[in-house]
């Protein structure tokens, strides 16, 4: 499972114009979930993602999580982040778990992660619009289970 994390002042997800999930501070956690994943993944990946410490204290150091000051966490489903492009020009998405069990997974994550801070989300399976603000930026990639550098 993969988790693309920006901080952001704000992000908004739309389909077709109709609004979706719209949140101020805080996380937007594009996810991506593999066939191999699990529920276990699913809770693991979402505890790590409310307590990662990526929100400013008082004296500016990044020693604050999202559940430390109550941020806001909008999910979008994003199967593209299973992309392997090692070969061609064509990415595949072999990795990527089928719609059932992904969307479940997702919304394990998204329901774990409501239980410490409000969360808002995309549709699954939708074409939708994502529009965000990154704030600093701070992006990063967090997987469960990790992969090797």
């Amino acid at each position: 499972m993969k988790a693309l994390i920006q901080r952001v002042t704000r992000a908004r997800v739309t389909e077709g114009g109709e609004p979706l999930g719209a949140i101020e501070r805080g996380l937007l956690v594009l996810l991506g979930v593999a066939a191999s994943d699990s529920e276990a993944n699913a809770l693991k990946l979402a505890a790590k993602v409310v307590n990662l410490r990526l929100f400013d204290d008082s004296e500016g150091g990044m020693n604050l999580s999202a559940a430390d000051v109550s941020a806001e966490i909008l999910v979008v489903s994003q199967f593209t982040l299973l992309a392997d492009t090692r070969r061609g020009r064509r990415p595949s998405w072999s990795a990527a778990a089928p719609p059932g069990k992904a969307e479940a997974l997702y919304e394990l994550f998204a329901s774990e992660c409501a239980r410490t801070v409000h969360v808002e989300r995309g549709r699954f399976r939708a074409m939708m619009e994502v529009e965000l603000v990154n704030d600093g930026p701070v992006t990063l990639m967090v997987e469960d289970p990790p992969r090797e550098p």
